[in-house]
């Protein structure tokens, strides 16, 4: 298997053998948790929910930088949020969601979760 994507090992040989997992799968866990999030209406790159269940989780790349060293990662997102919402609030959930999300599901210790407000969804009343 030629292994041109970053890699990040969870789990070195064992009996059975060692666990990878690609970046892009830690982005698509970091965006489906961000968008989970009351409040945040998309991605930065326009990544909603309903957008991922069509094109699937590459769409969740786009406002999504994934950093690790060892067992530890660092995350920075850009978020859009719907207006009238508190900004503070919904990036501070943002931060818990994401953190829970990738320590439950890899294992990895977050060390940072950086939230960037890139834009305010307006009522399309």
């Amino acid at each position: 298997m030629a292994d041109e994507r970053k890699m990040v090992t969870i789990k070195e040989e064992g009996e059975i053998g060692a666990v990878k997992i690609a970046d892009e799968v830690l982005a698509t866990i970091v965006g489906l948790a961000a968008t989970e999030v009351q409040g945040v209406s998309a991605l930065a790159g326009n990544a909603t929910n309903d957008l991922i269940a069509k094109k699937g989780g590459k769409a969740l790349s786009k406002g999504v930088k994934v950093q690790t060293e060892g067992q530890d990662i660092s995350v920075d997102l850009a978020i859009r949020v719907d207006f009238g919402v508190s900004i503070p609030a919904v990036s501070k959930a943002v931060q818990e969601r994401v953190k829970a999300a990738i320590e439950n599901m890899t294992g990895m210790n977050v060390v940072r979760v950086n939230v960037d407000v890139a834009d305010v969804a307006m009522d399309e009343a």
